[in-house]
């Protein structure tokens, strides 16, 4: 545990020849600060007696010319009748203005940058007849770590050329939704097929579920509402009806079965069906709907979309790089109920930052799932990111204008065919404008170090990672635990955004 007991305001006044109005005289404060867990401090006041006999000595002083007070002409009674019949009235207005000035002289003389508003009673702190005035409170701050050098740094870069295999692949995959499933009597399933299964899912010997008839496309990953089967493409390729193939699928930290929270059962996939898509036609009028003509230029865009993936992939390497050397060097637990609070507004900062890169929507929402099912986990990171990112830019003084955010929200019109008004009333309305300003600053941030660092490319590992198949059903029974709900509920008045 820290303690820091220190004094502040014991600055000389300003000279009496000054011309220009005086600077407002300190208080005499000692502040006691305690950490008191992950991102908690409480913190003890205690300003001195000297100070408040001073400022209720100067409101008497202002209020007797014209005190009217009961058998007395105005401003004619004695002082001391007048302080005895104002006393609470001037004792409460001190107390306001003392506890104002003294909390703007904390935060000017300590760091502490709180991430919610102080719980402090303001009805509970008392102006004493004698001895110092003291309150105390707790506050969740920004936790304390120091940055490394993080200019020059050696990152590895993911890099891939992407073939024609891989063009025809993404467009596969973006046309897919838009094709007519098929029968595929005596074919093998592979990537982009869809088959119909019966599902047993069972942990150890026991059985969970079993789903009865269920239809999923085969991408590299499937997400059922509850677990990931991240090798779900691997496991089910070229397996025809009547096959029986094992799938193992990651649980989601949420699910109703305390037991069962972040384990990996197993499924096993008893293959009915192998039907296949019968893409679309590329007519110019379905071209039309993807801002191209003919089928070279479709395929010109395919590239731009796996570039853009490309990018992210690479920025999001880089950002993991870069927390990971700065958080080895220090203790990064942050409470539950921080990051219960603060998930919805971290999971809306990370969609916004993956359409500022063009990822597509319909990757977006895998994605997305991905990160609802360990919301705690994935905020936690989010926020770790958050905390990085903003020290950096306050440390080189890097700021977002109205210019900066009217240029994004054209932007991402543009990106969605939307008009800018549109798309700045759905952000008002959402209360992401603050969100927004916070993703260009880290995005600054970040480029700020990109720009600086020195690579070493490296193949990319999974280059069709965005690739995921979703379902509706739940891998395991019984309803999911929303660890957000409780916290979403009961968040206090003046509640901070970390975004």
């Amino acid at each position: 545990m820290t303690d820091e007991t220190q004094a502040s305001g014991t600055e000389p006044e300003a000279g009496t020849t000054v011309a220009e109005p005086a600077e407002p005289k300190k208080l005499k404060q000692q502040v006691e600060i305690k950490d008191i867990g992950p991102c908690k401090k409480h913190i003890k006041v205690t300003v001195e007696r000297d100070d408040l006999d001073h400022k209720l000595s100067e409101k008497f002083s202002e209020l007797v010319p014209d005190a009217n007070m009961p058998g007395f002409r105005p401003g004619k009674a004695p002082r001391k009748l007048v302080e005895k019949h104002f006393h609470k009235e001037v004792g409460d207005q001190v107390k306001g203005e003392v506890l104002l000035q003294s909390l703007e002289q904390l935060a000017e003389d300590f760091d502490i940058a709180p991430l919610s508003a102080p719980n402090i009673d303001p009805l509970k702190i008392e102006l004493p007849k004698t001895g110092p005035m003291v309150y105390e409170f707790e506050v969740e701050v920004r936790p304390h770590f120091d940055l490394p050098t993080y200019k020059g740094l050696k990152l590895k870069r993911p890099v891939k050329t992407f073939t024609e295999d891989d063009v025809t692949r993404e467009q596969r995959r973006l046309l897919t939704p838009h094709g007519q499933v098929i029968p595929k009597p005596a074919g093998k399933a592979e990537i982009g097929d869809v088959v119909t299964a019966d599902v047993v899912t069972k942990s150890a010997n026991t059985v969970l579920s079993d789903l009865k008839e269920l239809t999923v496309r085969v991408d590299p990953k499937l997400a059922f509402k509850d677990g990931v089967a991240e090798k779900f493409g691997e496991q089910i390729k070229g397996a025809k009806a009547g096959d029986v193939r094992k799938v193992d699928i990651t649980l989601s930290t949420s699910v109703a079965s305390e037991a069962l929270r972040g384990k990996t059962v197993q499924a096993t996939f008893t293959i009915k069906e192998v039907k296949t898509v019968r893409l679309p036609e590329l007519t110019d009028e379905f071209l039309h709907q993807f801002g191209v003509h003919t089928p070279d230029q479709f395929r010109e865009l395919m590239r731009v979309f796996l570039d853009r993936r490309l990018e992210y992939t690479q920025r999001q390497s880089a950002r993991e790089q870069v927390l990971g050397m700065i958080t080895s060097a220090g203790t990064w637990e942050l409470p539950e109920d921080l990051l219960a609070r603060q998930a919805h507004k971290a999971l809306a900062r990370k969609v916004m930052e993956m359409r500022s890169e063009g990822i597509s929507e319909q990757e977006i929402q895998g994605r997305q799932r991905m990160l609802r099912q360990n919301i705690l986990a994935s905020t936690a990171q989010s926020l770790k990111e958050h905390f990085v990112l903003q020290k950096i830019a306050e440390t080189e003084k890097i700021e977002v204008d109205q210019e900066d955010i009217n240029d994004e929200i054209e932007r991402i019109a543009e990106q969605y065919d939307e008009s800018p008004r549109k798309v700045r009333a759905r952000l008002e309305k959402e209360d992401l404008l603050e969100t927004l300003a916070a993703e260009l600053v880290e995005r600054k941030a970040l480029d700020l170090i990109l720009d600086s660092a020195e690579y070493e490319d490296v193949p990319l590992d999974k280059p069709d990672e965005g690739a995921m198949a979703e379902v509706e059903q739940q891998a395991v029974p019984g309803e999911m635990q929303d660890p957000t709900a409780q916290a979403s509920e009961t968040e206090p008045k003046g509640e901070q955004s970390v975004s």
